[in-house]
């Protein structure tokens, strides 16, 4: 059975970091590609970033770009969002993502609250 945990949300000045994380299993991990997405109250789901398999390749809305840093660590099954520089409107659920066609696959998700 696929699973997808995600943690590390939280309530957050502007300005501020989280890091993000997401445990898999019940697939090989290493060699699927993966993605975060987030969706804010009343709006459709929004990519936020991708990362290859080895993760010689990242990709970025440039909503996040220059602020938020995709990584894994395959030999913890773990996905990780490093958010810095947080603003309002990062404000969601963040929920980590693997499409294994021809499924996709979500977790729970982990609630970002960006307020002062």
């Amino acid at each position: 059975e696929v699973q997808l945990v995600e943690s590390g949300g939280g309530l957050v000045q502007p300005g501020g970091s989280l890091r993000l994380s997401c445990v898999a299993s019940g697939f090989d991990f290493s060699y699927q590609p993966m993605s975060w997405v987030r969706q804010a109250p009343g709006q459709w789901p929004e990519w936020v970033s991708s990362i290859s398999t080895g993760s010689t390749m990242t990709y970025y809305a440039d909503s996040v770009k220059g602020r938020f840093t995709i990584s894994r660590d395959n030999t913890k099954n773990t996905l990780y969002l490093q958010m810095n520089s947080l603003k309002p409107e990062d404000t969601a659920v963040y929920y980590c993502h693997a499409l294994l066609v021809p499924n996709g696959y979500w977790g729970q998700g982990t609630r970002v609250t960006v307020s002062s």
